[in-house]
Order: structure tokens, then sequence, then C-alpha cells
């Protein structure tokens, strides 16, 4: 597929599209990944640069993306970015943001009422943020036909029962109640708890630490397999070096205890891991090492 947002390969019968919100530079590697000190990055400097990790300098180069998962007459959204025209203070990259998103699923060949169902790996604000749009001062679903599978875990912590996350982030309410609240208000939810499957190819699992229901999508179709990951990895410093969490982990020991769980598998069964954020290829194999993994083989 000949654009740059818009790429796109194939997991046996299943369709993926990976659609590009936003790409580039973002905070220093040891902000976003505080667990690695600066010498895990400067020995994997070859495999990082500058796909991964900025030329020149020190900040992790990150995306903002979502990915369209199409099989058995089914369309399935995978995360939803952060969204045009939302109140994200202190962050100047969410905060009112206009982007042109609708259009790149156009290109894509993705028409929102055409979505089957979307998939929140976990409630982020920019895993979220294109749930819903603004229709005359109202936010409503811009899929209008789909369920939203979302974690329970992570809908009790987020939304009001939790006290918005107990109040520790103001966002965390701006986000629920413009990117969330809408969804359960137009009966489009389905929260699930440990497991849920979708269809033939497609099942949800827990994964929780970097949020107490962050979960991962596990694809299998003629063989062929794939785990989407959202948040478990943000840079592949994680990779080489699982043990260390982002600076966004709720609970970082849990969240590497998870990750270490996911990558095995991965690595045991040759699935190919799909990261939310990585901003160069967005997707990778891994195997076994004697510390960690390695990156066997890049795609996308």
């Amino acid at each position: 597929m000949a654009d740059d947002q818009v790429q796109s390969f194939v997991i046996g019968d299943v369709e993926v599209l990976r659609i590009i919100e936003w790409r580039g530079p973002h905070v220093p590697g040891g902000t976003l990944v505080p667990d690695c000190p600066p010498e895990v990055w400067s020995s994997h400097e070859e495999q990082l640069v500058p796909d991964h990790r900025e030329a020149g300098g020190d900040r992790a180069v990150v995306a903002l993306q979502t990915w369209v998962v199409r099989g058995g007459g089914r369309t399935v959204v995978v995360d939803t970015g952060v969204g045009n025209g939302r109140e994200r203070p202190g962050n100047p990259l969410f905060h009112r943001r206009q982007g042109d998103f609708p259009d790149r699923l156009a290109r894509a060949g993705v028409d929102p009422r055409e979505v089957d169902v979307v998939v929140n790996t976990h409630l982020h604000g920019d895993h979220v943020g294109w749930n819903t749009v603004d229709a005359g001062g109202e936010w409503v679903p811009t899929f209008p036909h789909a369920r939203y599978l979302l974690p329970a875990a992570d809908d009790r912590h987020f939304g009001p029962a939790g006290g918005y996350a107990g109040g520790a982030r103001p966002i965390d309410r701006l986000v629920y109640e413009d990117s969330v609240a809408p969804v359960h208000r137009a009966g489009q939810a389905v929260l699930w708890e440990d497991e849920y499957r979708i269809d033939e190819h497609l099942v949800l699992e827990a994964a929780p630490g970097h949020t107490p229901g962050s979960s991962v999508l596990r694809v299998e179709s003629r063989g062929e397999r794939a785990v989407f990951v959202g948040d478990l990895l943000h840079s592949p410093v994680q990779i080489l070096h699982p043990e260390c969490s982002s600076c966004f982990c709720l609970d970082p020991r849990q969240a590497a205890a998870t990750r270490l769980r996911v990558l095995e598998r991965a690595a045991a069964e040759r699935e190919l891991v799909v990261p939310a954020h990585f901003g160069g290829a967005g997707a990778v194999e891994v195997r076994k090492a004697e510390h960690g993994f390695t990156l066997h083989r890049w795609a996308v």
C-alpha cells in the first residue's frame, strides 16, 4: 500500500492495516523507560537508530497508531489513538489536537459505519481518542454499529466507580467522559474480564500491569500468529531487556512479569509481536536469548 501513514500485512487469511496518526521523536529514552540505564540504550544504538531513537539525540521515536484487522467478513479496529479536539491540558501533543486521521481511515478503505468491533487494549487517552467524535457539541461513537470491547478492570479504575483513577490525574476524568462514557450511553460498550473470544481468529486476554485491565489481542489463522500487545512495549529496549517498564506503567513490577510471559509465548509459538507505539517498523518477530530476547525480523 503506497502510503506512509497506511501500511498492511497478512496473518494467514487475516489482513492487518497499520494507520499512523502521528510519528516522531517524543521524550528522552531514559524518561520513557526509566528502568533502563543509559548504557542499555547506547549499547543497542545500532538496532534503535533512527527508527526507534533519534539520530544524534536521546529522544525515543514513537508513533500514535491504530490497527485494523479484517477477516471472516468482520472489521475490527484495535486502539483508536488520541482523537481531535480533546481537552488534554499538560500534554501539548494531545491537547486540542486537529489531525486528518478520518481521512487516513478512508484512504485505507475503512468506513466507520462498517466497523463491527472496536478493541481498546486499555483506557489511556492515546488508545481511546477516536472512540468518539464531536457531533454538534456532543461526543458520540465514531463507529455507530460497533461493539466496543473495554477491559472491565480499566473501566472500574478509570471510570466514576473508581473515582476516575482516584482523582490522581485530572486528565483521567476528561478522557473517560469524552471517549468512554459516550460509548456506554450509546449502549455499545461490552465489558469483559480474563478472556474474550471475538471470533475463530481473534481472542482477547488480560495482561495487567501497565493498567489494571491492560490486555493483548491474539490472532491465529492458517497456522500463523500475531499478538497485539498494546503498551506492554513502548520501545525495542523492552524486548531486549523485558524487566524494564515504561514511565506510564501503573504497576511496573506486574507489567514486567506480564511482558516476560507474553514475550516467552511469542518466541515459543512464533507469534509476530505488534506493539502500540513503535515508531519504525510496527511489528517484530522475537527469539529467546540467554538474557531477554532478540529482535529476529521486522515487519511493516
